[in-house]
């Protein structure tokens, strides 16, 4: 038995996992396996993938984190009483990935027939509602019954109007249509979506539960992590999955041996070595000398003073402070960062922060007086 082009074409173009084998079978005879080609092309294409793509959990099992939450929803889909989610918290904590867990879980292989995903990269204005989430809504899949999914990821950069007009749709098709809402910030959300939704909030992954997925995706991979270089990654993903595997895979192209040096050099960010010199100038060396050895650091290392700021915050953390003067730098500092997001001069937020040290060693040494 042959395989027409027509065939060939419709397997390749399928929406079915790109690892599972590719067969035809009409449900009489013995069903044609595939030539092997279409497997390898699959398997080639997954090499070049994002890991957070590649290695994006299957299934609720598959998540590493929120046992509660996705227990919850697990309970939800069994016993065909799903309602509107609305899924929020900060990046990389696996909104996504359980969202499109549950809708493998409910439709299988063919979810993506059964599902609109929306993101940040498309228009997200009223018309859209109008028309695109609208038509989907409104229209049954063929052979098919149950619900259908909308997930709106990033829904907090929606406009007001657009949300507005959401909340009607919502409404109007809940016989047909399940809502999946994920922000990172729920305030952005009005509260007449809210109301409609059952919320869950993600929170940042423990370094323990990033550490589980890495160890798995390095022993897949072969890359050479050394344990410094591992906590360095810890450290600078800040419970975020994402960046994590994102600064995983882009040491592992430009080095053999993923160490802490190499995961510095891959982000930009400042070393800890760094951070600390810089700190003890601005505690130690007089003013004008500790302004021109950070500005020449800062030259020759490339470091912006946002990131600066960011790690000073997190080492002077762990220094001991007499409270009062503890307040006085987290205040200044939060100041400084501020002015940075609205655009002010660096020159001069680096004089004010090597400032606020000199004023804050200065307090140190004087009793403290309540007033």
């Amino acid at each position: 038995m042959t395989i027409s082009d027509e065939e060939t074409q419709m397997i390749v173009d399928s929406d079915d996992e790109p690892l599972a084998p590719a067969r035809l079978d009409k449900g009489k005879g013995k069903a044609v396996v595939v030539d092997a080609t279409f497997k390898n092309s699959a398997v080639a294409g997954e090499e070049h993938l994002p890991w957070i793509e590649k290695y994006r959990p299957a299934s609720l099992a598959d998540l590493v984190s929120h046992e509660d939450i996705t227990s919850t929803i697990e309970r939800f889909i069994d016993e065909d009483r799903l309602p509107h989610l609305l899924l929020y918290g900060p990046p990389g904590t696996g909104k996504t990935s359980t969202i499109l867990a549950c809708a493998r879980k409910l439709y299988g292989p063919q979810y993506k027939s059964m599902i609109l995903e929306l993101n940040a990269s498309d228009d997200r204005g009223i018309d859209v509602v109008r028309e695109q989430i609208k038509n989907f809504a409104s229209t049954r899949k063929i052979f098919s019954t149950g619900f259908k999914l909308i997930i709106l990821d990033e829904a907090d950069a929606m406009t007001q109007q657009a949300q507005n007009a959401l909340r009607r749709v919502i409404e109007k098709y809940t016989r047909n249509v399940r809502f999946c809402i994920i922000c990172n910030y729920v305030s952005k959300i009005i509260p007449a979506i809210q109301s409609r939704c059952t919320r869950f909030r993600f929170s940042p992954l423990t370094e323990a539960q990033v550490d589980q997925r890495l160890r798995f995706i390095v022993e897949s991979e072969g890359v050479d992590l050394t344990d410094d270089g591992k906590k360095a990654l810890l450290t600078l993903s800040c419970g975020d999955m994402r960046r994590a595997l994102n600064i995983l895979q882009a040491c592992h192209a430009a080095y053999d041996r993923v160490d802490e040096n190499a995961v510095y050099a891959c982000t930009g960010n400042p070393h800890p070595r760094d951070i600390e010199t810089i700190v003890n100038w601005m505690l130690t060396e007089e003013f004008t000398t500790g302004y021109s050895q950070i500005k020449r650091l800062q030259t020759e290392k490339g470091l912006a003073l946002q990131d600066i700021l960011t790690e000073v915050h997190r080492f002077t953390s762990e220094i001991e402070f007499p409270p009062h003067v503890r307040v006085f730098l987290f205040d200044r500092m939060a100041d400084i960062e501020y002015k940075l997001a609205t655009a002010a001069t660096e020159k001069i937020q680096l004089g004010a922060l090597l400032g606020t040290f000199k004023l804050a060693t200065d307090m140190a040494t004087k009793p403290f007086v309540k007033g």
